[in-house]
């Protein structure tokens, strides 16, 4: 069962890329005490994600902090070196936006956001959406019916819902 509103998110293991090379990160931890926005996508380099998901959140980036928004994190199942050079790639860096990986999926299915594609090669990869979570709990949560659409899960609408 995907997350919803109201329900605290796991902890779990993702991997961010430092300038002293990757870094495991706890979510729990990550997220104690905290404002933030989580972004997720099926992946790095990838049309909708890159045109479209991204550049929202960079778009958007200062106004999530005139709201109180302490960090804003793009997640894939990618590793961090990818997801290191993408946000070098897209700007995601310059703007502020944490990127990281989900290496093995484990939160994407622990949180019910996992699908495959096997026709275009997307093996267990996260489904498109954005949440806004309080100290670990999701207060907003976003996400597209279909992989390919960025639209109530881009920054704008998210920034519209908080």
């Amino acid at each position: 069962m995907a997350i919803s509103k109201g329900d605290q998110l796991p902890d779990a293991t993702l991997v961010e890329l430092t300038d002293k090379g990757p870094a495991q990160i706890s979510l729990k931890e990550r997220l104690a005490g905290r404002n933030v926005v989580i972004f997720a996508l099926p992946g790095a380099y990838t049309g909708t994600c890159t045109t479209a998901h991204v550049p929202s959140f960079i778009r958007t980036a200062d106004q999530f902090r005139d709201k109180g928004v302490d960090e804003i994190v793009c997640l894939s199942v990618n590793d961090p070196f990818v997801m290191g050079a993408w946000g070098k790639d897209t700007g995601a860096d310059k703007a502020g936006i944490t990127m990281m990986g989900d290496p093995d999926a484990e939160f994407t299915k622990a949180v019910g956001m996992d699908f495959s594609a096997p026709p275009v090669g997307l093996i267990n990869r996260s489904k498109r959406y954005a949440m806004y979570v309080q100290d670990g709990t999701v207060s907003v949560i976003q996400a597209e019916e279909n992989p390919g659409q960025c639209d109530i899960s881009g920054g704008e609408a998210l920034l519209d819902a908080i």
